[in-house]
């Protein structure tokens, strides 16, 4: 680990697997409820996701290719509705660093070079609880766009 201005940097290629973060945050935002804030972050790189645990026991298995192909990005979500950009090829994507931004957001870096847009609490927090749905979605865009997801016969 090392730090940096803006927070604290993991660097996940250099230590042991899981990677834990444990937060407590001091502030959160207007929008933010405590519910919605993770009190532990694991880096989980053999399983390829991110492990979220809140205060209330709610716990989150999120893919990093789940996390890759819904990133709160320009380059994914375009500047305006319709302007998404559906994301193909990230089934093998990996997770190499986390940033926490300020006491509301997370950056992820992921393998491909992918290192914008900032996961606020209130967006992980839907990731986790809207994830079957989202998934299915983004199933249903690359069979309906033609793309033959790599190890699964039936998407």
């Amino acid at each position: 680990m090392r730090s940096k201005a803006a927070g604290q940097v993991i660097n996940c290629c250099q230590t042991a697997d899981p990677i834990g973060i444990t937060l407590r945050p001091k502030r959160r935002t207007a929008k933010t409820t405590m519910s919605e804030i993770p009190v532990t972050i694991r880096l989980r790189k053999a399983s390829c996701q991110i492990t979220l645990e809140y205060e209330d026991g709610t716990t989150f298995d999120l893919p990093f290719e789940y996390l890759r192909v819904y990133s709160p990005s320009a380059e994914v979500r375009g500047h305006g509705p319709g302007q998404e950009v559906l994301q193909t090829g990230k089934e093998n994507v990996r997770v190499t660093s986390i940033e926490p931004i300020g006491h509301y957001a997370l950056q992820f870096v992921f393998d491909d070079g992918h290192d914008t847009g900032l996961y606020t609490w209130e967006y992980l927090y839907e990731l986790g609880a809207q994830q079957d749905e989202k998934w299915r979605a983004y199933l249903g865009r690359l069979k309906a766009a033609g793309y033959d997801r790599p190890g699964f016969a039936d998407n």
